[in-house]
């Protein structure tokens, strides 16, 4: 069951609320994030890609936190992408006050798409996944799609193109034949051809259940060491994102090695084996 902030005993403060996010824990050591903008298809203004910057900030240095689920609010529509009504409005006076909000952060779209973060993020994708929101899928650690999410990067139809290191990633992911036909003729897959091409880990059962399945997801990381999978991540996503095998090693070897060995939890987990009993973790300090 989701605890309410004030039950829970959070070691940092979170961002201010904002009613365009919703934030909650629905299991022991996770947090779900929901974009909340139902009437314009969950669809992003600048403002709230900062904001979820400094959610993802937060989550980051929050011990008691140990995975995120992200998710859109309503049954259709994970993330539309850029809120281009909103850009459409922006008053030039504010952005010449504030040049910031004419621009994504240096963590991306959602203050995702380009994050390398510390902490694995889950997608619960429940409908349109397009543009910045196919981008934050395609650089979070793991998704879950609904039976009728719909993804792609329409952004050259527009005119433009997708611009918040979609690209890259959907490359590395499929190869150039299927991400070229994606960006340039503006395809899109459904969720079904998303696992198909290894863009998603699962599909959901029913639309309904797309984030308890990422949850329980999400808990099955929950329940590993913190430091393990700090440790771990890292080394698969410099992989990734290198393109070096020797690269992901000699990361943690020379950024973690030592302080996960060290470690409480490593001491633990070892312990836990050699007595036959179910580890308790203690909150990273990687």
């Amino acid at each position: 069951m989701s605890e309410s902030w004030s039950d829970l005993k959070l070691q940092t403060a979170p961002p201010a609320p904002d009613p365009s996010v919703l934030l909650s824990v629905p299991a022991p050591n996770i947090l779900l994030v929901t974009i909340n903008r139902v009437k314009q298809m969950n669809s992003i203004p600048f403002p709230v890609h900062w904001y979820l910057h400094r959610v993802f900030e937060w989550f980051d240095q929050e011990p008691t936190l140990r995975v995120a689920v992200m998710t859109g609010a309503g049954p259709k529509a994970f993330c539309a992408g850029q809120d281009l009504i909103e850009l459409g409005k922006r008053d030039p006076k504010v952005l010449e006050e504030q040049p910031y909000l004419a621009m994504h952060p240096s963590t991306g779209f959602a203050g995702m798409s380009r994050r390398v973060g510390k902490k694995p993020i889950i997608a619960a994708v429940n409908g349109f996944a397009l543009g910045g929101g196919f981008e934050i899928v395609l650089n979070c650690d793991m998704s879950v799609a609904s039976p009728t999410a719909t993804f792609g990067l329409p952004e050259a139809l527009r005119g433009i193109y997708a611009g918040a290191g979609g690209l890259p990633r959907l490359v590395r992911n499929v190869g150039i034949p299927l991400a070229s036909e994606i960006s340039m003729t503006g395809r899109t897959l459904t969720a079904a051809e998303a696992l198909q091409y290894n863009l998603i880990n699962k599909v959901s059962k029913s639309p309904e259940t797309v984030v308890q399945e990422a949850v329980a997801l999400a808990t099955k990381v929950a329940n590993i060491s913190p430091d393990a999978i700090i440790v771990t991540r890292a080394a698969l996503r410099e992989t990734w994102e290198t393109a070096s095998v020797e690269r992901g090693y000699i990361l943690v070897d020379e950024r973690y090695k030592r302080g996960l060995m060290a470690g409480e939890n490593t001491k633990e987990g070892l312990a836990a084996f050699r007595e036959k009993r179910k580890p308790v973790w203690k909150p990273s300090k990687l």
